[in-house]
């Protein structure tokens, strides 16, 4: 029979494993940042024009490229489908978006925003700028250059389904 687990027990990784430490692990890391950061807007925009972080998720897609399908944007933002169908339906209630019927393929609709969505989308982007400069104010240009090059590089690197992929260098 084993003894039972202590506490510095449970700090040890499992015989023959390699530790784990999540502070210092780059995809946990990138997580939690992206959290924060997702947060940190919302709180900006939501209490200004009272929307979710999805629902601002598919209306920036929507400011960016007008006219999108749902799967579109979940391919685009990463989004589950089911995430971005209750969005969808949410922002339509709210009369921020509108469908337009797919002739060509009728299981799948056009979105776009209605004029109130495109008049809030134009109040949160200075705002989501400002959060921007916010954020990295104090950070030397050249290391803000040096992140997004690394950024750029570990989204080529990526594959669609988060697969590190051989880019050949």
């Amino acid at each position: 029979m084993n003894p039972p687990a202590t506490s510095s027990d449970k700090d040890r990784p499992a015989a023959g494993l390699p530790a784990l430490r999540l502070d210092d692990y780059l995809p946990y890391r990138l997580n939690v940042l992206a959290q924060r950061v997702a947060e940190g807007l919302s709180h900006e925009y939501s209490e200004t024009v009272g929307i979710t972080i999805p629902e601002w998720r598919v209306m920036a897609m929507l400011g960016e490229i007008p006219e999108m399908t749902a799967k579109d944007i979940g391919l685009h933002s990463r989004m589950h489908k089911a995430k971005v169908s209750r969005t969808v339906v949410s922002l339509e209630e709210h009369g921020l978006l509108v469908r337009r019927a797919n002739e060509t393929d009728r299981r799948e609709a056009f979105l776009s925003l209605t004029p109130r969505g495109r008049a809030i989308y134009q109040t949160i982007v200075p705002m989501a700028l400002a959060y921007e400069r916010k954020i990295v104010d104090g950070i030397d240009p050249r290391d803000l250059a040096a992140l997004d090059r690394v950024i750029r590089h570990l989204m080529a690197r990526l594959g669609p389904r988060g697969e590190p992929q051989d880019t050949g260098g």
